[in-house]
């Protein structure tokens, strides 16, 4: 008797601390759960990175037009001695000093170069709807990931109930057994195995407060929060049940991230086509200068030499780099970008033979799981309904420990296929709306 008042008090004393830190966490609804991923998730700041590169290039799309101008200054001091002799036998020597400063502004203007200009600015505004679609996709990713993770927590935390719940039913088969055992129409092999059932749950139990503060810590790494960080979640799994094949098609192609950065990769072979053909026209410029050069010297041990000189001016042309033979290397890049159009039009058709079947297979799933949970739902009420007989039996002696464990172990079943099939549905209603990429809008 007091060992099983001690181990009840145990018992009830767990449970109570258990239930006071609950209340004392912060509830994390699901909103704010992907609140947080979408605000620090690295993966989607990466993304974030990389499209900011890709719009630091589009702004600059309208410079490709725009002429080339530099200015260039220098000043040189020089130091010379200078040893001459001429051929009348005149001898000259001494240090000579010279200050040359030299300036110019050169003006290089590209007029024409096949139309690459216009297509590098295309492929800037490609590149920048690229890097938007990559974040979409990043950011559809990382929302499945956070339901995902988010109600596999719930799913866990129902399983913890239904194991508490199994617990109370065995205190009160170990109550019913150690009475019955104490006025002498019990056995002890009864009690034993009810102790060892009760201990075993509880052992469950806490595998299940384990798991559960693992997955804790796992959501809170696609939320970028501090390790340790605590709360509470749902009780519930919440599901559309409403979804139809024919929604999830409809304009799939358009929705879908995969291939709307597929499309965006295709186009930008297109493109990279158009640049290299580019290559086989001419190049016209429009090309300038002002040029300035002063020499001083200090003196001029020859009087031909002048002690001061001084250049200025300007000048402008025009200039064409005609391809003539380049061994055929543009032929040969030319057909390199259409061999990757044609590989980029083979990866679309893959992935959207891919993505279509996975569309149909996962409805499927979704159709089975919604039809697995309407047969779990009747099937918990049947087996909480023949337990609760089953230990009304025991407690009258009309019934046996083997006959109530084996309810005990139904109910065991039902709750684990019953959480199953809740959690499944929104698997499969998660992964069907990221595949129609309408997770986020």
């Amino acid at each position: 008797m007091l060992r099983r008042s001690v181990l009840r008090s145990v018992l009830y004393s767990a449970f109570f601390l258990f239930v006071c830190s609950l209340q004392a966490q912060k509830l994390l609804t699901l909103e704010d759960a992907v609140s947080l991923a979408l605000k620090n998730n690295y993966d989607i700041q990466i993304s974030r990175n990389d499209s900011a590169i890709a719009a630091l290039d589009y702004s600059y799309r309208n410079w490709l037009f725009a002429p080339r101008l530099n200015a260039s200054v220098g000043n040189v001091w020089n130091k010379n001695h200078q040893n001459q002799e001429f051929t009348n036998g005149t001898k000259r020597e001494g240090d000579v000093k010279t200050d040359n400063l030299s300036g110019s502004i050169t003006l290089n203007w590209l007029l024409f170069d096949g139309g690459k200009m216009f297509v590098t600015r295309n492929q800037a505004q490609e590149l920048i709807r690229l890097g938007e679609l990559g974040i979409k996709d990043q950011v559809v990713n990382t929302v499945a990931q956070v339901i995902n993770s988010y109600y596999i927590i719930v799913r866990q935390k129902q399983l913890l109930k239904a194991v508490e719940e199994q617990m109370s039913i065995s205190q009160t088969r170990l109550d019913l057994t150690q009475r019955r055992l104490e006025i002498g129409v019990g056995a002890k092999p009864d009690v034993l195995q009810s102790k060892v059932d009760l201990n075993a749950q509880l052992a469950s139990r806490y595998r299940q407060l384990t798991l559960i503060d693992e997955l804790k810590e796992r959501l809170n790494q696609i939320m970028n929060a501090a390790v340790g960080t605590n709360y509470e979640v749902s009780d519930s799994i919440p599901f559309n049940n409403n979804l139809t094949l024919t929604q999830i098609q409809n304009n799939f192609e358009q929705t879908n991230t995969t291939l709307q950065l597929q499309k965006k990769n295709i186009d930008l072979a297109e493109l990279t086509i158009k640049s290299r053909k580019a290559d086989q026209f001419p190049l016209i410029s429009f090309n300038s200068a002002y040029n300035y050069n002063r020499t001083n010297n200090d003196v001029a041990l020859n009087a031909a030499l002048p002690l001061y000189n001084r250049n200025q001016g300007y000048n402008y042309g025009f200039s064409a780099t005609i391809p003539i033979l380049n061994y055929r290397n543009t032929n040969r890049l030319i057909k390199q970008s259409k061999l990757d159009l044609s590989y980029q039009q083979l990866v679309y058709e893959s992935q959207r033979s891919t993505l279509n079947l996975n569309v149909s297979n996962f409805f499927r799933e979704y159709e089975l799981q919604k039809k697995m949970l309407e047969l779990e739902e009747t099937n918990i009420l049947l087996a909480k309904e023949n337990v609760n007989i089953q230990l009304e039996l025991f407690r009258l002696g009309a019934s046996t420990i083997i006959q109530l464990r084996d309810a005990q172990f139904s109910l065991s079943d039902a709750y684990d296929r019953l959480i199953a099939a809740r959690y499944n549905t929104k698997l499969a209603e998660t992964e069907l709306m990221r595949l129609k990429g309408e997770l986020i809008r």
